[in-house]
């Protein structure tokens, strides 16, 4: 079991470099199952979602050649199955793509439903199935698998209307949509940077694809994808991370490889306030002083403010003088870490999606525990930020997005260390 140790109440300055987009790497990868050929992605990041995706493509048959750290090499031309392994495709949510690329590609796949983080709220699946049935597949869920099959040779391109804005839905009907006969337009698409990076790698691999990042999607089916290289955008969301640690540590931090464009709505509000954030080409440099304004922050679906930083903003606003409203607009449940804050002396009041943030002169170190990925990264902002020494505990949670994080960390100053413990129950035992 790893723990991280922190002794907090010390500003941050230095550097950070920024590494491949977590939320594109893990549709990227399915997608590579649909390319007849080889395919080289760049800039992926070193996590443990990103190694999981890779095991579950090496089990379907695909060839893995790692090249570097950050770059690997995938032949999916000889793939012996399309059902996956339960047990790796359960450990991760982004399993899901595997059925838009595998549904694509062979007209038939079969993924274990899928798991990685539960914050509270069910993550249902219901607009992927209506993309994929308006193609022309039938999808069923027996025995802990989602099916989706067509009995025609491909599926047939159609007009596909999500009720709801969804990232997810909105990347698996384009994968499954992108080697359909005819044409295929979604409409009420997410915009997200990662749906972007997604259709560009598609693209770049053979598919005709129009309008990513707008609320209209056309796709003109083509019946093979090419292999090709392809480099990964940099994380919206870690860089979002790092900045809301400055701003909630004081110091100054610059922040390396990112695109300024998809950092906008998450610098809107650090400077509201009091956040200096310097921009340039391709680097942030983020400064605070001085006190922390209060705010209110809705999180939306992009260009919105992003509800994967909502865990972070909330913690910085736990320190900010006056009380600030936190709403959450995507998900129906996403404040299970707020008791794990309240340990540490924030005060903070949650009414179904809305936390209501008194801010306090300072929190405590205490012991904590992660309950998903972004709460993670918030406990570890409020350890950094707190006085004395706090323990984070569930890092399994962290390491799924955020590639090196104690050691990029300790690089700006930060006093974090992991350390391995035997299991309680290993220790009773004994």
């Amino acid at each position: 079991m790893t723990k991280y140790i922190v002794q907090g109440g010390k500003p941050l300055f230095g550097e950070v470099e920024i590494s491949g987009a977590k939320n594109a790497a893990v549709a990227i990868i399915p997608a590579a199952l649909m390319v007849d050929g080889v395919c080289r992605v760049e800039n992926l990041p070193q996590i443990s979602d990103v190694t999981m995706s890779l095991k579950i493509l090496e089990n379907l048959g695909a060839q893995i050649r790692t090249i570097n750290r950050h770059t690997v090499e995938i032949d999916s031309t000889h793939i012996h199955s399309t059902r996956t392994d339960y047990e790796l495709a359960r450990k991760i949510r982004a399993s899901y793509y595997l059925i838009g690329a595998l549904l694509g590609r062979f007209g038939h796949g079969e993924v274990a439903m899928p798991g990685g983080c539960n914050f509270g709220g069910v993550r249902p699946i219901d607009l992927h199935v209506k993309g994929f049935t308006a193609l022309g597949a039938k999808v069923t869920v027996e025995g802990g698998f989602i099916r989706a099959a067509t009995d025609r040779p491909r599926l047939k391109g159609a007009n596909v209307y999500l009720d709801v804005v969804s990232v997810g839905a909105t990347m698996n009907i384009m994968m499954a949509a992108a080697m359909a006969e005819g044409n295929t337009v979604i409409e009420n698409a997410a915009r997200e940077p990662h749906i972007v990076d997604l259709a560009n790698f598609l693209n770049s691999m053979g598919a005709n694809i129009r309008g990513a990042g707008t609320d209209t999607i056309k796709i003109r089916g083509v019946e093979r994808l090419t292999g090709g290289t392809y480099a990964i955008i940099p994380d919206q969301i870690e860089a979002g991370t790092y900045m809301t640690a400055v701003a909630a540590t004081g110091g100054q931090i610059l922040i390396k490889n990112i695109i300024p464009k998809h950092m906008d709505c998450i610098t809107a509000k650090l400077v509201e306030m009091g956040v200096e954030v310097e921009e340039n080409e391709d680097t942030l440099l983020v400064r605070r002083n001085g006190p922390l304004q209060r705010t209110n922050v809705k999180t939306l679906p992009y260009p919105g403010f992003p509800t994967d930083m909502q865990p972070q903003i909330t913690t910085v606003l736990s320190l900010a003088e006056g009380t600030s409203l936190v709403t959450e607009g995507v998900w129906s449940s996403r404040y299970r870490y707020v008791d794990e804050l309240r340990r540490m002396g924030a005060k903070i009041q949650v009414d179904d999606k809305t936390a209501v943030v008194e801010g306090v002169d300072h929190l405590t170190g205490a012991p904590i525990q992660a309950s998903d990925l972004r709460a993670g990264a918030a406990l570890v902002i409020a350890a950094l930020a707190a006085h004395g020494e706090s323990e984070v505990s569930h890092v399994q949670y962290i390491e799924r997005g955020y590639e090196n994080i104690v050691e990029k960390l300790r690089a700006v100053g930060a006093e974090i260390r992991s350390v391995e413990e035997p299991e309680r129950a290993a220790l009773d035992a004994g």
